[in-house]
């Protein structure tokens, strides 16, 4: 950065400044806040969800939709793109693994049979960088997952496998928690469900109550790991039910006390997941949010800086929730550089949040319990011409990563260097 243009930045940031201390907004509060954010990036945006394994089942056939050049082949090749990616983004941010990512040694270990030293390399990385690391039994890309059907498969043989394998999930958590000092987030999601309309709903969903009670039956070390369960409205093969949907997850992580994710991929096209914040935040501890953007299906397009986006993280603040959410990002784009996905994606979370801290939350909540809904509107509606932008860029520049579109040259000459070679 040049110093005409750092100091252009400086600049800006202090017209900001006086223009929020106008509204009674101290945008240093704002920023303190910010910068304890730690994001989950999701490691499959780095190989399109292909993993390490060797398996006979491929789940990228029908998930990436292109073939941008450069992805990950190995986990050293992805955990140096992510090295990259971090020195990309303001504060200190996490990793979330899914158990495909499993160094193994070249030997093949069934998904039941994984251990806390098939992701020692992970921790070891995570270790050196001070990256927290949460994680995800691979419940799909499987011939055991073949019909559609995991944990409430109506085979016992083939239900308990997918037990055992979310019960060694849960220990590779603890063991993540316990060795970097941040406790992981062990987040279940399962594709079981039905193309069409069934006949018997309450079966499945039966065995998927057993199931999961008996994977959480094991006490582990407090402090280390949250279980969370993760619901969806339909998916590829699930048009018309699915087994873990929003109600049965709802029900269960409250009866249960675990921890329910939503992903702002996994319901109607036109149905937000910011509305429901505040209803479960009333009963639940915590939540995780999966941030992804569906484009009239659940497509895990790269995070923009949306209304959608924006309401989700006014949400996260007008309920004061910004400490009891787990935020991880959740696409994996090949049509575009890799990289960039994650940098423009994590960026735009953070940018989302920064804007909904920088609310005159006080005057906003008085003007609305005056019923003064005239104001309120009238403040709302002048926020968004508010120069937030001005605070990111300051605090970008504060937090020594690129300002504005800096970033593009970096990933750019790292695509010439690194990633070009990579066939």
């Amino acid at each position: 950065m040049t110093h005409a243009s750092e100091a252009g930045t400086l600049a800006a940031y202090e017209i900001a400044r006086e223009r929020y201390a106008g509204l009674g907004v101290k945008t240093e509060e704002a920023l303190a806040r910010l910068a304890g954010v730690s994001i989950s990036l999701d490691c499959w945006q780095g190989d399109d969800l292909a993993g390490f394994e060797d398996r006979d089942c491929n789940f990228t056939a029908h998930g990436a939709t292109a073939r941008y050049p450069g992805r990950a082949r190995n986990a050293a090749e992805l955990r140096r793109d992510l090295d990259l990616v971090y020195t990309l983004l303001p504060g200190r941010h996490r990793l979330n693994l899914h158990a495909m990512y499993a160094e193994t040694g070249g030997r093949k270990v069934a998904r039941n049979e994984l251990l806390p030293e098939h992701f020692n390399a992970w921790k070891d990385w995570a270790k050196a960088s001070g990256h927290g690391l949460d994680f995800n039994p691979t419940c799909f890309s499987s011939p055991l997952a073949g019909d559609g059907f995991t944990l409430s498969h109506r085979n016992p043989g083939i239900r308990r496998y997918w037990i055992e394998h979310c019960i060694a999930s849960r220990r590779i958590g603890e063991f993540f928690g316990r060795e970097l000092g941040t406790p992981a987030v062990t987040n279940i999601w399962i594709p079981d469900g039905f193309k069409d309309t069934p006949v018997d709903r309450m079966t499945p969903r039966l065995l998927l109550r057993n199931s999961l009670d008996n994977i959480f039956a094991e006490k582990l070390c407090p402090g280390t790991n949250f279980d969370a369960l993760e619901p969806k409205l339909f998916g590829i093969g699930s048009e018309s039910y699915v087994t873990g949907s929003m109600e049965f997850y709802t029900a269960y992580a409250v009866s249960r006390n675990v921890l329910l994710t939503l992903d702002s991929g996994h319901f109607h096209p036109t149905e937000s997941i910011a509305d429901k914040l505040s209803s479960l935040l009333l009963f639940l501890d915590r939540l995780v949010l999966h941030v992804s953007r569906g484009v009239r299906w659940d497509s895990d397009h790269v995070v923009t800086y949306g209304d959608d986006l924006l309401a989700t993280a006014q949400e996260v603040i007008h309920n004061n929730a910004l400490e009891r959410m787990h935020i991880c990002l959740d696409f994996f784009d090949a049509s575009i550089n890799r990289i960039a996905a994650w940098v423009i994606g994590a960026r735009n979370v953070l940018r989302a949040l920064l804007a909904a801290l920088l609310e005159p939350l006080d005057t906003l909540r008085r003007l609305e319990s005056d019923r003064d809904y005239t104001g309120r509107l009238a403040l709302l509606e002048e926020l968004k011409g508010m120069p937030s932008s001005s605070v990111w860029d300051y605090h970008c520049l504060r937090s020594g990563v690129p300002v504005g579109m800096e970033y593009i040259g970096i990933i750019r000459d790292y695509e010439k260097d690194v990633l070009s070679r990579r066939l």
